[in-house]
Protein backbone atom coordinates (compact mmCIF):
# COMPACT_ATOMS: atom_id res chain seq x y z
CA UNK A 1 0.00 0.00 0.00
CA UNK A 2 1.61 3.31 -0.84
CA UNK A 3 2.42 6.14 1.48
CA UNK A 4 -0.56 8.84 1.95
CA UNK A 5 -0.14 12.54 4.22
CA UNK A 6 -1.85 13.31 6.40
CA UNK A 7 -3.47 16.13 5.45
CA UNK A 8 -5.36 13.55 2.90
CA UNK A 9 -5.94 11.17 5.38
CA UNK A 10 -8.23 13.49 7.77
CA UNK A 11 -9.53 16.08 5.19
CA UNK A 12 -13.04 15.00 5.54
CA UNK A 13 -12.50 15.12 9.61
CA UNK A 14 -13.24 17.30 11.94
CA UNK A 15 -10.36 17.98 14.18
CA UNK A 16 -10.13 19.34 17.56
CA UNK A 17 -6.32 19.83 17.65
CA UNK A 18 -3.15 19.57 15.55
CA UNK A 19 0.58 19.22 16.57
CA UNK A 20 3.47 18.34 14.36
CA UNK A 21 3.77 17.94 10.90
CA UNK A 22 0.20 17.02 9.00
CA UNK A 23 2.18 16.89 5.58
CA UNK A 24 3.76 13.66 7.02
CA UNK A 25 2.81 10.36 5.04
CA UNK A 26 2.25 7.42 6.75
CA UNK A 27 2.02 3.69 5.32
CA UNK A 28 -0.33 2.31 7.88
CA UNK A 29 -2.77 2.58 10.56
CA UNK A 30 -3.05 0.43 13.77
CA UNK A 31 -5.61 0.17 16.38
CA UNK A 32 -3.58 -2.48 18.48
CA UNK A 33 0.02 -0.93 19.31
CA UNK A 34 1.44 -4.89 18.35
CA UNK A 35 0.44 -3.83 14.82
CA UNK A 36 2.15 -0.52 14.46
CA UNK A 37 5.33 -0.22 12.81
CA UNK A 38 7.08 2.41 11.44
CA UNK A 39 5.64 4.80 9.30
CA UNK A 40 2.19 3.84 10.44
CA UNK A 41 -1.00 6.11 12.26
CA UNK A 42 -1.54 4.92 15.32
CA UNK A 43 -5.81 5.00 16.63
CA UNK A 44 -6.22 5.46 20.44
CA UNK A 45 -9.44 4.13 20.95
CA UNK A 46 -11.22 2.78 24.09
CA UNK A 47 -12.09 -0.49 24.34
CA UNK A 48 -14.60 -2.26 26.60
CA UNK A 49 -11.75 -3.41 28.67
CA UNK A 50 -9.06 -1.14 28.14
CA UNK A 51 -8.10 2.09 26.97
CA UNK A 52 -5.65 2.91 23.84
CA UNK A 53 -4.36 5.84 25.15
CA UNK A 54 -2.20 3.78 27.33
CA UNK A 55 -0.69 2.08 24.58
CA UNK A 56 0.60 5.04 22.49
CA UNK A 57 4.33 4.45 23.78
CA UNK A 58 4.11 1.12 22.65
CA UNK A 59 2.78 2.15 19.34
CA UNK A 60 5.60 4.81 19.21
CA UNK A 61 8.27 2.55 20.38
CA UNK A 62 7.44 0.59 17.78
CA UNK A 63 7.74 3.09 14.98
CA UNK A 64 3.91 4.91 14.65
CA UNK A 65 4.74 8.85 13.51
CA UNK A 66 1.52 9.83 14.05
CA UNK A 67 -0.92 9.61 16.77
CA UNK A 68 -4.78 9.89 16.32
CA UNK A 69 -6.46 10.67 20.16
CA UNK A 70 -8.86 11.89 22.03
CA UNK A 71 -7.76 12.89 25.52
CA UNK A 72 -4.04 14.91 26.43
CA UNK A 73 -1.01 13.46 25.57
CA UNK A 74 2.31 13.35 27.88
CA UNK A 75 5.76 12.20 26.78
CA UNK A 76 5.30 12.07 23.11
CA UNK A 77 8.86 12.98 20.87
CA UNK A 78 7.81 15.97 19.25
CA UNK A 79 8.96 14.65 15.97
CA UNK A 80 5.31 12.38 16.42
CA UNK A 81 2.09 13.89 14.63
CA UNK A 82 -0.35 14.14 17.73
CA UNK A 83 -4.20 14.26 15.92
CA UNK A 84 -7.01 15.18 18.96
CA UNK A 85 -10.52 14.54 17.40
CA UNK A 86 -13.86 14.08 19.80
CA UNK A 87 -13.83 10.48 18.97
CA UNK A 88 -11.15 8.39 17.68
CA UNK A 89 -13.00 5.23 16.87
CA UNK A 90 -15.67 7.20 14.50
CA UNK A 91 -13.05 9.11 13.20
CA UNK A 92 -11.16 6.03 12.04
CA UNK A 93 -13.79 5.45 9.13
CA UNK A 94 -13.21 8.02 6.69
CA UNK A 95 -9.26 7.65 7.40
CA UNK A 96 -9.16 4.46 6.90
CA UNK A 97 -11.13 4.48 3.51
CA UNK A 98 -9.17 7.19 2.37
CA UNK A 99 -6.26 5.46 3.12
CA UNK A 100 -7.42 2.49 0.78
CA UNK A 101 -8.30 4.98 -1.74
CA UNK A 102 -12.36 4.46 -0.92
CA UNK A 103 -12.56 0.73 -2.69
CA UNK A 104 -16.37 0.62 -2.33
CA UNK A 105 -16.77 3.14 -4.49
CA UNK A 106 -15.44 0.79 -7.01
CA UNK A 107 -17.18 -1.91 -6.69
CA UNK A 108 -20.86 -3.33 -6.09
CA UNK A 109 -21.10 -3.89 -2.61
CA UNK A 110 -24.48 -5.69 -0.76
CA UNK A 111 -25.19 -5.09 2.63
CA UNK A 112 -26.83 -8.15 5.00
CA UNK A 113 -28.69 -7.45 8.03
CA UNK A 114 -30.74 -9.46 10.60
CA UNK A 115 -30.58 -10.65 14.22
CA UNK A 116 -30.12 -14.43 12.20
CA UNK A 117 -29.07 -15.61 9.02
CA UNK A 118 -26.52 -13.27 8.16
CA UNK A 119 -23.97 -15.33 7.56
CA UNK A 120 -25.91 -17.92 5.63
CA UNK A 121 -27.39 -15.75 3.04
CA UNK A 122 -24.10 -13.88 2.57
CA UNK A 123 -22.68 -17.41 1.75
CA UNK A 124 -25.79 -18.26 -0.61
CA UNK A 125 -25.34 -14.78 -2.32
CA UNK A 126 -21.94 -15.49 -2.78
CA UNK A 127 -22.53 -18.89 -4.44
CA UNK A 128 -25.27 -17.76 -6.21
CA UNK A 129 -23.30 -15.24 -8.39
CA UNK A 130 -20.58 -17.62 -9.03
CA UNK A 131 -22.81 -19.91 -10.54
CA UNK A 132 -23.78 -17.44 -12.56
CA UNK A 133 -19.85 -16.51 -13.64
CA UNK A 134 -19.66 -13.24 -11.33
CA UNK A 135 -17.06 -12.70 -9.45
CA UNK A 136 -18.15 -11.92 -5.67
CA UNK A 137 -16.03 -11.69 -2.78
CA UNK A 138 -17.44 -11.67 0.88
CA UNK A 139 -17.10 -10.78 4.17
CA UNK A 140 -19.18 -12.64 7.18
CA UNK A 141 -18.75 -14.11 10.87
CA UNK A 142 -17.64 -17.12 9.83
CA UNK A 143 -15.09 -16.70 6.41
CA UNK A 144 -14.37 -14.41 4.11
CA UNK A 145 -13.12 -14.10 0.42
CA UNK A 146 -11.28 -11.49 -1.16
CA UNK A 147 -10.17 -13.75 -4.63
CA UNK A 148 -10.21 -17.10 -5.39
CA UNK A 149 -9.77 -18.71 -1.65
CA UNK A 150 -12.12 -18.94 1.42
CA UNK A 151 -10.41 -18.17 4.67
CA UNK A 152 -11.46 -18.49 8.05
CA UNK A 153 -12.72 -15.03 9.93
CA UNK A 154 -9.41 -14.10 12.42
CA UNK A 155 -11.71 -11.59 13.80
CA UNK A 156 -14.27 -12.31 16.87
CA UNK A 157 -16.32 -9.73 15.70
CA UNK A 158 -18.85 -10.11 13.64
CA UNK A 159 -18.43 -7.07 11.48
CA UNK A 160 -14.58 -5.74 12.23
CA UNK A 161 -12.84 -2.50 12.62
CA UNK A 162 -12.90 -0.24 9.84
CA UNK A 163 -9.72 -0.61 8.53
CA UNK A 164 -10.28 -4.60 8.33
CA UNK A 165 -13.38 -3.58 6.39
CA UNK A 166 -12.09 -1.07 3.82
CA UNK A 167 -8.69 -3.28 3.19
CA UNK A 168 -10.75 -6.67 2.43
CA UNK A 169 -12.62 -4.07 -0.16
CA UNK A 170 -9.64 -3.11 -1.18
CA UNK A 171 -8.03 -6.35 -1.93
CA UNK A 172 -11.27 -7.33 -3.73
CA UNK A 173 -11.35 -4.53 -5.85
CA UNK A 174 -7.36 -5.10 -6.69
CA UNK A 175 -8.04 -9.13 -6.71
CA UNK A 176 -10.92 -8.34 -10.09
CA UNK A 177 -14.21 -8.98 -8.15
CA UNK A 178 -17.50 -7.38 -9.51
CA UNK A 179 -19.42 -7.68 -5.80
CA UNK A 180 -19.00 -7.70 -2.52
CA UNK A 181 -21.43 -8.92 -0.04
CA UNK A 182 -20.78 -7.73 3.29
CA UNK A 183 -22.31 -9.12 6.70
CA UNK A 184 -23.53 -5.92 8.18
CA UNK A 185 -24.07 -6.33 11.81
CA UNK A 186 -25.91 -3.63 14.18
CA UNK A 187 -22.64 -3.27 15.98
CA UNK A 188 -21.18 -2.30 12.47
CA UNK A 189 -24.17 -0.03 11.30
CA UNK A 190 -24.18 1.98 14.80
CA UNK A 191 -23.03 5.45 14.68
CA UNK A 192 -21.25 4.56 18.03
CA UNK A 193 -18.33 2.04 16.08
CA UNK A 194 -18.80 3.89 12.88
CA UNK A 195 -17.04 0.83 11.18
CA UNK A 196 -19.59 0.40 8.11
CA UNK A 197 -19.88 4.38 8.38
CA UNK A 198 -17.68 4.96 4.72
CA UNK A 199 -18.56 1.58 2.53
CA UNK A 200 -21.16 2.60 -0.26
CA UNK A 201 -23.98 0.05 -0.43
CA UNK A 202 -25.70 -0.72 -3.32
CA UNK A 203 -28.39 -3.06 -1.75
CA UNK A 204 -29.50 -3.59 1.58
CA UNK A 205 -31.20 -7.43 2.82
CA UNK A 206 -32.78 -7.99 5.90
CA UNK A 207 -32.99 -11.40 6.76
CA UNK A 208 -35.47 -11.04 10.12
CA UNK A 209 -35.15 -8.84 13.91
CA UNK A 210 -35.43 -10.00 16.82
CA UNK A 211 -34.56 -9.76 20.71
CA UNK A 212 -30.46 -9.28 20.80
CA UNK A 213 -27.53 -7.29 21.43
CA UNK A 214 -29.75 -4.88 24.27
CA UNK A 215 -26.54 -4.42 26.62
CA UNK A 216 -24.83 -2.16 23.37
CA UNK A 217 -27.92 -0.59 21.71
CA UNK A 218 -29.95 -0.34 24.84
CA UNK A 219 -33.21 -1.05 23.45
CA UNK A 220 -35.16 -2.92 21.15
CA UNK A 221 -36.00 0.09 19.03
CA UNK A 222 -32.43 1.03 18.92
CA UNK A 223 -31.27 -2.09 18.20
CA UNK A 224 -33.39 -1.73 15.18
CA UNK A 225 -32.94 1.93 14.00
CA UNK A 226 -28.97 0.82 13.88
CA UNK A 227 -29.58 -1.84 11.46
CA UNK A 228 -31.78 -0.38 9.68
CA UNK A 229 -28.75 2.41 8.98
CA UNK A 230 -27.67 -0.42 6.15
CA UNK A 231 -30.93 0.69 4.21
CA UNK A 232 -30.85 4.60 4.91
CA UNK A 233 -26.98 4.27 3.23
CA UNK A 234 -28.11 2.91 0.43
CA UNK A 235 -28.48 6.42 -2.32
CA UNK A 236 -30.05 5.97 -5.07
CA UNK A 237 -27.63 8.72 -6.30
CA UNK A 238 -24.20 7.48 -4.97
CA UNK A 239 -20.82 8.47 -6.64
CA UNK A 240 -19.54 5.48 -7.38
CA UNK A 241 -17.31 4.35 -10.27
CA UNK A 242 -19.19 1.45 -11.12
CA UNK A 243 -22.86 1.20 -12.03
CA UNK A 244 -26.09 -1.24 -11.44
CA UNK A 245 -29.20 -1.32 -9.73
CA UNK A 246 -29.96 -0.08 -6.06
CA UNK A 247 -32.41 -2.03 -4.09
CA UNK A 248 -32.98 -3.43 -0.81
CA UNK A 249 -34.52 -6.86 -0.07
CA UNK A 250 -36.53 -7.07 3.23
CA UNK A 251 -38.50 -10.55 4.67
CA UNK A 252 -41.93 -9.99 3.93
CA UNK A 253 -43.41 -12.06 6.88
CA UNK A 254 -40.85 -9.96 9.85
CA UNK A 255 -43.03 -7.99 11.73
CA UNK A 256 -40.24 -4.77 11.47
CA UNK A 257 -40.57 -5.17 7.13
CA UNK A 258 -42.66 -1.97 7.16
CA UNK A 259 -39.93 -0.32 9.27
CA UNK A 260 -37.45 -0.65 7.18
CA UNK A 261 -39.41 -0.59 4.18
CA UNK A 262 -39.82 2.77 5.35
CA UNK A 263 -36.22 3.73 5.50
CA UNK A 264 -35.20 2.72 2.64
CA UNK A 265 -34.90 5.58 -0.27
CA UNK A 266 -34.23 3.00 -3.48
CA UNK A 267 -36.97 0.27 -4.55
CA UNK A 268 -37.72 -2.14 -1.71
CA UNK A 269 -38.62 -5.85 -2.94
CA UNK A 270 -39.76 -8.23 -0.25
CA UNK A 271 -39.56 -12.73 0.05
CA UNK A 272 -41.54 -14.78 2.29
CA UNK A 273 -45.06 -15.04 2.70
CA UNK A 274 -46.59 -12.12 1.46
CA UNK A 275 -43.75 -11.29 -0.78
CA UNK A 276 -42.87 -10.97 -4.59
CA UNK A 277 -40.84 -13.83 -4.32
CA UNK A 278 -42.52 -16.84 -1.98
CA UNK A 279 -41.89 -20.47 -1.20
CA UNK A 280 -44.90 -22.56 -1.44
CA UNK A 281 -45.55 -26.58 -0.80
CA UNK A 282 -42.51 -26.98 0.87
CA UNK A 283 -41.65 -30.76 1.24
CA UNK A 284 -39.36 -31.41 4.06
CA UNK A 285 -36.97 -34.57 4.61
CA UNK A 286 -33.62 -35.43 6.57
CA UNK A 287 -31.96 -34.32 3.55
CA UNK A 288 -33.64 -30.94 2.60
CA UNK A 289 -36.62 -29.59 1.72
CA UNK A 290 -37.97 -28.92 -1.91
CA UNK A 291 -40.53 -26.24 -2.59
CA UNK A 292 -42.47 -23.99 -5.63
CA UNK A 293 -40.82 -20.63 -5.98
CA UNK A 294 -43.64 -18.08 -6.80
CA UNK A 295 -42.80 -14.70 -8.64
CA UNK A 296 -44.86 -12.59 -10.59
CA UNK A 297 -46.97 -15.97 -11.07
CA UNK A 298 -44.97 -17.90 -12.28
CA UNK A 299 -43.30 -20.87 -10.36
CA UNK A 300 -40.31 -23.03 -10.45
CA UNK A 301 -39.38 -26.29 -8.57
CA UNK A 302 -36.20 -25.25 -6.45
CA UNK A 303 -35.04 -27.71 -3.51
CA UNK A 304 -32.23 -26.80 -0.77
CA UNK A 305 -30.36 -29.50 -0.39
CA UNK A 306 -29.51 -28.75 3.61
CA UNK A 307 -32.05 -29.62 6.46
CA UNK A 308 -33.31 -27.24 9.13
CA UNK A 309 -36.08 -24.58 9.19
CA UNK A 310 -34.10 -21.51 8.14
CA UNK A 311 -32.72 -22.52 4.96
CA UNK A 312 -35.86 -22.14 2.65
CA UNK A 313 -35.98 -18.03 3.99
CA UNK A 314 -31.98 -17.61 3.56
CA UNK A 315 -32.31 -19.34 -0.04
CA UNK A 316 -35.08 -16.48 -0.73
CA UNK A 317 -33.24 -13.42 0.01
CA UNK A 318 -29.92 -15.06 -1.54
CA UNK A 319 -32.11 -15.54 -4.84
CA UNK A 320 -33.80 -12.22 -4.71
CA UNK A 321 -30.46 -10.49 -3.64
CA UNK A 322 -28.22 -12.48 -6.29
CA UNK A 323 -30.75 -11.88 -9.60
CA UNK A 324 -31.44 -7.72 -8.68
CA UNK A 325 -27.70 -7.08 -8.72
CA UNK A 326 -27.40 -9.38 -12.12
CA UNK A 327 -30.44 -8.07 -13.55
CA UNK A 328 -31.83 -11.47 -14.07
CA UNK A 329 -35.54 -12.70 -13.58
CA UNK A 330 -35.17 -14.89 -9.85
CA UNK A 331 -36.82 -17.82 -11.46
CA UNK A 332 -33.98 -18.07 -13.82
CA UNK A 333 -31.96 -18.94 -10.31
CA UNK A 334 -33.97 -22.15 -9.42
CA UNK A 335 -32.09 -24.84 -10.58
CA UNK A 336 -29.00 -23.49 -8.84
CA UNK A 337 -31.09 -23.15 -5.36
CA UNK A 338 -30.03 -27.52 -5.04
CA UNK A 339 -25.61 -26.37 -5.39
CA UNK A 340 -25.97 -24.51 -2.41
CA UNK A 341 -23.64 -25.90 0.57
CA UNK A 342 -24.24 -24.49 4.10
CA UNK A 343 -22.28 -22.49 6.42
CA UNK A 344 -19.63 -24.57 8.74
CA UNK A 345 -20.97 -24.62 11.97
CA UNK A 346 -24.62 -24.49 11.35
CA UNK A 347 -26.99 -27.91 11.41
CA UNK A 348 -23.41 -29.45 11.22
CA UNK A 349 -23.77 -33.66 12.27
CA UNK A 350 -21.55 -35.27 13.96
CA UNK A 351 -21.57 -39.09 13.14
CA UNK A 352 -19.24 -41.55 14.96
CA UNK A 353 -21.59 -44.36 14.61
CA UNK A 354 -23.88 -43.64 17.32
CA UNK A 355 -27.23 -44.30 17.41
CA UNK A 356 -28.48 -41.24 18.07
CA UNK A 357 -27.81 -37.41 16.06
CA UNK A 358 -25.22 -34.92 17.54
CA UNK A 359 -26.30 -31.48 15.84
CA UNK A 360 -23.66 -28.72 15.88
CA UNK A 361 -25.17 -25.34 15.10
CA UNK A 362 -24.46 -21.47 15.68
CA UNK A 363 -27.89 -20.47 17.34
CA UNK A 364 -27.59 -18.33 20.08
CA UNK A 365 -30.85 -15.77 19.93
CA UNK A 366 -34.41 -16.48 21.30
CA UNK A 367 -35.71 -16.12 17.51
CA UNK A 368 -33.30 -18.85 16.35
CA UNK A 369 -34.11 -20.69 18.92
CA UNK A 370 -37.97 -20.51 18.68
CA UNK A 371 -37.43 -22.10 15.32
CA UNK A 372 -35.00 -24.63 15.85
CA UNK A 373 -36.60 -26.21 18.27
CA UNK A 374 -39.98 -27.12 17.02
CA UNK A 375 -38.28 -27.90 14.23
CA UNK A 376 -36.21 -30.58 15.68
CA UNK A 377 -38.38 -31.91 17.83
CA UNK A 378 -40.96 -33.20 14.93
CA UNK A 379 -37.64 -34.78 13.63
CA UNK A 380 -36.68 -36.60 16.78
CA UNK A 381 -37.81 -39.67 17.51
CA UNK A 382 -36.63 -39.98 20.72
CA UNK A 383 -35.98 -37.03 23.79
CA UNK A 384 -34.10 -34.29 22.31
CA UNK A 385 -31.26 -32.41 24.92
CA UNK A 386 -29.91 -29.14 24.22
CA UNK A 387 -26.50 -27.71 25.52
CA UNK A 388 -26.28 -24.23 25.17
CA UNK A 389 -25.16 -21.16 27.29
CA UNK A 390 -25.09 -17.42 27.19
CA UNK A 391 -22.37 -15.06 26.30
CA UNK A 392 -21.44 -12.88 29.42
CA UNK A 393 -20.71 -9.01 28.87
CA UNK A 394 -23.43 -9.00 26.52
CA UNK A 395 -27.65 -8.88 26.10
CA UNK A 396 -28.93 -9.90 29.87
CA UNK A 397 -32.28 -9.83 29.03
CA UNK A 398 -32.26 -12.78 26.56
CA UNK A 399 -31.18 -15.52 28.62
CA UNK A 400 -34.32 -16.83 30.06
CA UNK A 401 -35.82 -16.27 27.02
CA UNK A 402 -33.77 -18.85 25.54
CA UNK A 403 -34.48 -20.70 28.27
CA UNK A 404 -38.13 -21.01 27.91
CA UNK A 405 -37.65 -21.23 24.09
CA UNK A 406 -35.21 -24.43 24.49
CA UNK A 407 -37.43 -25.74 27.43
CA UNK A 408 -40.71 -25.64 26.09
CA UNK A 409 -39.21 -28.11 23.08
CA UNK A 410 -36.43 -29.78 24.65
CA UNK A 411 -36.43 -33.14 26.55
CA UNK A 412 -33.32 -31.90 28.77
CA UNK A 413 -31.88 -29.15 29.02
CA UNK A 414 -28.04 -28.69 29.70
CA UNK A 415 -26.85 -25.42 30.40
CA UNK A 416 -23.08 -24.34 30.00
CA UNK A 417 -20.78 -21.73 29.21
CA UNK A 418 -20.41 -20.04 25.97
CA UNK A 419 -18.08 -16.90 26.47
CA UNK A 420 -18.41 -15.92 29.70
CA UNK A 421 -15.92 -12.84 29.72
CA UNK A 422 -15.57 -11.36 33.08
CA UNK A 423 -18.74 -12.34 34.35
CA UNK A 424 -19.49 -14.82 36.78
CA UNK A 425 -20.26 -18.36 35.32
CA UNK A 426 -22.62 -19.15 37.05
CA UNK A 427 -24.83 -16.42 37.44
CA UNK A 428 -25.33 -16.36 33.51
CA UNK A 429 -26.18 -20.61 34.03
CA UNK A 430 -28.81 -19.56 36.60
CA UNK A 431 -30.25 -16.62 34.62
CA UNK A 432 -30.91 -19.01 31.85
CA UNK A 433 -32.47 -20.89 34.17
CA UNK A 434 -34.95 -18.91 35.35
CA UNK A 435 -36.84 -19.31 31.66
CA UNK A 436 -36.84 -22.99 32.02
CA UNK A 437 -40.10 -23.69 33.11
CA UNK A 438 -41.42 -27.14 33.94
CA UNK A 439 -37.52 -28.15 34.26
CA UNK A 440 -36.11 -29.73 37.28
CA UNK A 441 -32.55 -29.19 38.88
CA UNK A 442 -30.46 -32.82 38.46
CA UNK A 443 -33.57 -34.92 36.50
CA UNK A 444 -34.44 -32.45 33.08
CA UNK A 445 -32.62 -29.42 33.94
CA UNK A 446 -28.57 -29.69 34.58
CA UNK A 447 -26.08 -26.73 35.08
CA UNK A 448 -22.69 -27.47 34.21
CA UNK A 449 -20.73 -24.65 33.40
CA UNK A 450 -17.71 -26.81 32.10
CA UNK A 451 -18.23 -26.88 28.43
CA UNK A 452 -16.33 -29.68 27.60
CA UNK A 453 -17.85 -31.93 30.76
CA UNK A 454 -21.23 -30.35 29.69
CA UNK A 455 -21.00 -32.00 26.35
CA UNK A 456 -19.68 -35.30 27.32
CA UNK A 457 -22.25 -35.30 30.19
CA UNK A 458 -25.52 -34.59 27.79
CA UNK A 459 -23.98 -37.08 25.52
CA UNK A 460 -23.38 -40.15 27.88
CA UNK A 461 -27.16 -39.87 28.72
CA UNK A 462 -28.00 -40.38 24.85
CA UNK A 463 -30.28 -43.18 24.20
CA UNK A 464 -30.77 -45.14 20.51
CA UNK A 465 -33.40 -42.33 18.19
CA UNK A 466 -32.03 -39.74 20.74
CA UNK A 467 -30.93 -36.13 19.30
CA UNK A 468 -28.49 -33.69 21.06
CA UNK A 469 -27.93 -29.76 19.99
CA UNK A 470 -24.71 -28.27 20.93
CA UNK A 471 -25.68 -24.81 20.08
CA UNK A 472 -24.17 -21.29 20.29
CA UNK A 473 -20.64 -22.19 19.66
CA UNK A 474 -20.82 -23.40 16.18
CA UNK A 475 -17.75 -22.02 13.75
CA UNK A 476 -16.54 -20.24 16.69
CA UNK A 477 -12.08 -21.34 17.66
CA UNK A 478 -12.34 -20.44 20.82
CA UNK A 479 -14.43 -19.73 24.38
CA UNK A 480 -13.45 -16.07 26.12
CA UNK A 481 -12.87 -16.41 30.08
CA UNK A 482 -12.18 -13.98 32.29
CA UNK A 483 -8.43 -14.63 31.09
CA UNK A 484 -9.18 -14.19 27.33
CA UNK A 485 -9.69 -16.61 24.58
CA UNK A 486 -8.72 -20.33 24.82
CA UNK A 487 -8.43 -22.92 21.75
CA UNK A 488 -12.07 -24.32 21.09
CA UNK A 489 -13.78 -26.52 18.08
CA UNK A 490 -17.03 -27.61 19.02
CA UNK A 491 -17.25 -30.56 16.51
CA UNK A 492 -13.80 -31.97 17.54
CA UNK A 493 -15.37 -31.93 21.28
CA UNK A 494 -18.06 -33.50 20.24
CA UNK A 495 -15.80 -36.25 18.39
CA UNK A 496 -13.84 -36.48 21.06
CA UNK A 497 -16.28 -37.10 24.09
CA UNK A 498 -18.01 -39.72 21.61
CA UNK A 499 -14.84 -41.45 21.05
CA UNK A 500 -14.45 -41.44 25.13
CA UNK A 501 -17.72 -43.32 25.28
CA UNK A 502 -17.00 -45.90 22.78
CA UNK A 503 -17.72 -44.91 19.99
CA UNK A 504 -14.98 -45.07 16.97
CA UNK A 505 -16.96 -43.73 13.49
Amino acid sequence: MPEMALTELFSHVSLEETRGDMRRAVRGIAYDSRDAGPGFLFAAMDGLHTDGHRYVGDAIRRGATAVLHARPLTDVPPDVTCIRVRDPRNALSPVAAAFYRHPSKSIKVIGVTGTDGKSSTVWFITQLIGFLGGRAGFLSTVSFKTGDQVVKNPFRQSTPESTEIQGMLREMVDKGQDIAVVEATSHGLSPRTNRLGDVHFDAAVLTNVTHEHLEFHGSFEQYRSDKANLFRAVSPDAAKDVHGPRFAVVNAADPSAGYFQDASRVPVYRYGSGGELEARSPREDVSGTTFRMVHDGKEAEARISIPGPFWVENALAAVLAASRILELPPLSLSPLVNRLQGVQGRMASVDLGQPFAVIVDYAHTPGAFLKLFPWMRSHTQGALTAVFGSAGERDREKRPLQGRAAGAHSDTLVITDEDPRGEDRMEILEQIAKGCEGKTRGENLFLIPDRREAIRFALSRARPGDAVLLLGKGHEGSIIGPEGPAAWDERTEAEAALRSLGYAG
